[in-house]
């Protein structure tokens, strides 16, 4: 019997493995997009945590102020960074959901 049990617990690992590769291949083909400034800087970024795009309002590149567009342009990279760590943690928990115990914290998850 525990035998029969390892083998099937053995076997669920094996689909999850599968299952965790292909939501990790597909995480490049998600996107997220945010924005600093109102809207004056946005950055896409993609599910492995990829910058897609910049897109800086004309505006922006009219007024000289080179230290404000550094700085709206770091903003939104890296709201757009934390917003696709969140997406990819989601999908991956998809997967997992009632695989791994509540609690059990694993590096990657």
């Amino acid at each position: 019997m525990l035998k029969g049990g390892m083998q099937g617990m053995f076997k669920q690992v094996q689909k999850m493995q599968a299952e965790m590769q292909k939501v990790q291949s597909e995480l490049g083909n998600l996107t997220v997009t945010e924005d600093s400034g109102g809207g004056m800087v946005k950055v896409t970024a993609n599910g492995n945590r990829e910058l897609i795009s910049l897109v800086i309002d004309p505006q922006v590149l009219k007024s000289e102020d080179k230290e404000i567009l550094e700085d709206l342009i770091v903003a939104a990279v890296n709201k757009a960074i934390h917003s696709a760590s969140k997406m990819a943690e989601e999908e991956l928990a998809k997967v997992t959901k009632g695989m791994i115990p509540p609690g059990l914290n694993i590096p990657g998850l």
